[in-house]
């Protein structure tokens, strides 16, 4: 690993490489894009909690340092196409076994590094689930989770389980390395299935390339002279792929904050993009809302002005979250214009279609009633009650796009209907799961995204996640209409609230409202559940069940996603926690 040493501490890799051709993914592999981007000066840089800059990797150095592992890993007697489980903590260890693998011929399973709601036992069941699925031989993680990575080594059957230090203590393999080829596998990723059950996401090389190309030159445009910076996990496919692989592609260079370190302290993407002059970054709506409310009067200190992407995915995009942003950052010099939506999935490597360049983020303002009623989007009148959805852009080139029907008809522009997709960078399948790789990829190779929305001038607009649909006396009603509603409360945040519906004792699906809630007073709690209420029936004309629960207990994705599903598990089997029980409302009424 490099540190740079000038003046006693490290420096950053350069923005560009002045004296190279910038190649954007015309590589048959991961192996061979690496070996090019070897041949300059950019590459990667890690930051520490406090924003101090700990370690420096120039792709070079990460070459080397992935061929001499690679090496170390056959040395373990380890078979071509053998996975490889690697926790995807944000720093050099973990990119270094991922592009050692490829070089290998083994395939990385990228596994979650922070613990989520449940703590301990919670996070070795997730991991231990990922290696049964995966059939991986061999896990690799940092030193403070190696308890935790033996535990889930134990219930799946993986005995050899080591550090990252043990790893480098390894002897070498006196052999020819044959790195991956362009019709072999890259790697497997864990973003989708329960617990229980988890499905592995495999992408070949064909597919990490044919996206990473999309993403580069049609996507985001790229240019010599970008900087990006991310906070995203790596274990996830915007983190792995939008700023690890398809940059080293472009050769561009990259800094890097830990998605734990940006929890703590939203401002920091900030500070650390105006000190770099970042051009690049990506976030779900929620990191631009922590952001923007944390900033704290900072904003004018800071430099914006050279961020000419601010991407937005790995949620539904709100209007609303942008305008925070963009208004409050603006004496920083951030133009709104750079906000760029977009619409992907790991199932399709990541990126499935982007809104235009430098352009203003279209809204899509149409009628409430006549999506539920009629699953058509009517661009709404004044005065009537509408809904607004951020339009997401064109499918990128080479790809196919279908809005279907229920019964499978291919629907036209403005209805509502199943997003379906076909390209390049889908997935091979679900590893070792051909049932769940049927249901999901039909015969004609279109994939059933189970995402709902609709075309407008040849643009896609996501409306939501078809499971998540809430149905309720015959009608359609979107949990987001009412958790949106909610969240617009002041004691109340992004992501403080999430919808369900349940069986009632009647039979009948009721509407359960969660709501994390941070007030301690037994009467304002009351009456924020009676404003939480109030505000569900006047969006969305249902009563509803409000539940108040402790902030940190609703479950969020890898990628920051609202996990309803999970949230009405947890519900169901009691183990989110009430803040006050039911009968108190009743008692008060």
């Amino acid at each position: 690993m490099c540190d740079g040493q000038a003046g006693g501490g490290p420096v950053p890799t350069p923005r560009s490489n002045r004296h190279m051709t910038q190649r954007l993914a015309q590589f048959d592999s991961l192996a061979a894009g690496l070996d090019y981007a070897a041949q300059g000066v950019t590459g990667f840089n890690f930051y520490s909690p406090r924003g101090a800059l700990q370690h420096v990797m120039p792709y070079a150095e990460l070459r080397r340092a992935a061929l001499g592992t690679a090496r170390k890993l056959l040395s373990l007697g380890l078979f071509r196409g053998d996975r490889v489980a690697v926790v995807a903590e944000t720093g050099p260890e973990f990119v270094t076994v991922f592009f050692a693998c490829q070089y290998a011929g083994l395939i990385p399973c990228p596994m979650p590094y922070s613990m989520h709601i449940g703590g301990r036992d919670a996070y070795v069941a997730r991991i231990a689930g990922m290696l049964r699925a995966a059939r991986a031989c061999t896990v690799i993680g940092p030193e403070e989770l190696l308890g935790h990575i033996r535990d889930a080594g134990l219930r799946a059957g993986v005995t050899r389980v080591m550090t990252h230090a043990e790893l480098g203590d390894l002897p070498e393999a006196a052999t020819k390395l044959e790195p991956f080829g362009p019709d072999e596998d890259a790697y497997i990723q864990y973003s989708s299935g329960s617990t229980s059950d988890p499905k592995g996401v495999l992408i070949s090389q064909r597919a990490i390339i044919a996206n990473a190309q999309g993403i580069l030159r049609h996507g985001l445009k790229l240019t010599p002279d970008d900087r990006a910076f991310s906070w995203l996990p790596l274990y996830h496919d915007m983190g792995l792929v939008g700023f690890c692989l398809s940059p080293m592609l472009g050769q561009v260079t990259v800094d890097f904050l830990a998605t734990t370190a940006f929890a703590r302290r939203p401002a920091l993407w900030l500070k650390l993009m105006s000190d770099n002059k970042s051009t690049i970054t990506f976030s779900p709506s929620f990191g631009y809302d922590l952001a923007a409310r944390r900033i704290n009067g900072d904003a004018p200190s800071l430099d914006l002005t050279r961020l000419r992407v601010a991407g937005i995915g790995g949620d539904m995009v709100r209007a609303d979250v942008l305008h925070l942003f963009a208004e409050t950052l603006g004496v920083a010099g951030f133009d709104a214009c750079a906000f760029l939506p977009s619409y992907g999935m790991a199932e399709t490597t990541l990126a499935i279609s982007f809104a235009d360049r430098d352009a203003p983020v279209r809204i899509d303002s149409i009628d409430r009633v006549a999506l539920k009623a009629e699953a058509v989007a009517r661009p709404a009148e004044a005065g009537a009650a509408a809904r607004s959805f951020v339009v997401c852009g064109r499918p990128l080139p080479d790809s196919e796009v279908e809005i279907r029907s229920e019964d499978g008809a291919v629907l036209g522009a403005r209805a509502v209907g199943r997003i379906f997709v076909k390209s390049p960078g889908l997935m091979t399948g679900y590893y070792e799961n051909p049932s769940a790789t049927e249901a999901a990829v039909g015969r004609d190779g279109f994939l059933d995204t189970g995402d709902m929305g609709y075309w407008l001038d040849g643009e896609i607009v996501i409306t939501g996640r078809a499971k998540d649909l809430i149905l309720h006396n015959g009608r359609n009603i979107w949990p987001q209409d009412i958790e949106w509603a909610a969240e617009h409360l002041p004691p109340l945040r992004d992501g403080d609230v999430a919808a369900f519906a349940v069986e009632g004792p009647d039979g009948d699906d009721k509407v359960v409202v969660l709501v994390q809630c941070r007030l301690q007073d037994e009467a304002a709690i009351d009456g924020l559940r009676r404003e939480v209420a109030a505000a569900v029936h006047q969006s969305a004309g249902v009563e509803c069940q409000v539940v108040m629960i402790p902030p940190k207990s609703l479950p969020f994705t890898s990628s920051g996603k609202l996990s309803r599903t999970g949230a009405r598990q947890r519900y169901l089997s009691g183990e989110i926690a009430e803040l006050q029980p039911s009968v108190f409302l009743q008692a008060a009424q």
